[in-house]
């Protein structure tokens, strides 16, 4: 967790918003359509400003955690549509506390799964590891058709795989599923969602009216 960590979350965070609103004044007539904004919903079913607010999180958790407990803790800050994901390492029980108690203070946070283990930092080759681990989970999830890919967040943490998203009890175990038959996967962590299969309808793109010649 460090000050330059914290400024490229922050870049991030003002390119995402800025990406957001050149695309939306861009597209609108597209966007009246129908065609884009169902696809935009179904691909990542949180609002746009639910996206910002989630950025804005892991952005300013990350920054005090850095400030109240330094170099310390390993800690990864994953937020979804407002409910947090902590993992990472802290040295003891006390310190694992007192990370989800500054992560709750942050606005717009609505709940925590605080997954900290009370351990030494993980190495560079334990992270990479788990980030190559992230993608073949990610990768698997594309190559499903009877999935929306981005739908899903996904985040491993010494081999163990979360996944995080609003999604369908199918969905769910669909994609449990898989990864869990992903190599290098030990162990899946559902910190999901569930929505039934009529708010999902409600969420897909409707159909374009299709035009008759007169």
């Amino acid at each position: 967790m460090t000050m330059k960590f914290a400024t490229q979350k922050l870049l991030t965070l003002m390119v995402l918003s800025a990406s957001l609103g050149s695309t939306l004044s861009a597209c609108a007539p597209v966007i009246m359509g129908g065609a884009v904004m169902g696809s935009l919903m179904a691909t990542d079913r949180r609002t746009t400003g639910t996206q910002i607010e989630d950025e804005g999180i892991e952005l300013h958790a990350s920054a005090r955690i850095s400030e109240n407990l330094g170099d310390r803790v390993h800690v990864s800050v994953t937020s979804y549509n407002r409910q947090v994901l902590l993992t990472g390492e802290v040295p003891n029980a006390q310190d694992k506390q007192l990370v989800e108690q500054v992560v709750s203070r942050v606005e717009n946070v609505r709940a925590i799964v605080n997954e900290l283990a009370v351990l030494g930092h993980s190495t560079l080759t334990q992270r990479s590891s788990d980030a190559l681990v992230t993608g073949k989970v990610k990768a698997a999830l594309i190559d499903a058709k009877d999935l929306y890919a981005n739908a899903f967040k996904v985040v491993t943490e010494r081999g163990t795989t979360y996944l995080m998203g609003r999604v369908t009890q199918r969905e769910a175990n669909r994609a449990t599923d898989i990864a869990r038959s992903t190599g290098g996967v030990q162990k899946v962590v559902r910190v999901l969602e569930i929505i039934s299969e009529e708010e999902l309808k409600n969420l897909l793109p409707k159909p374009a009216p299709v035009e008759t010649k007169k």
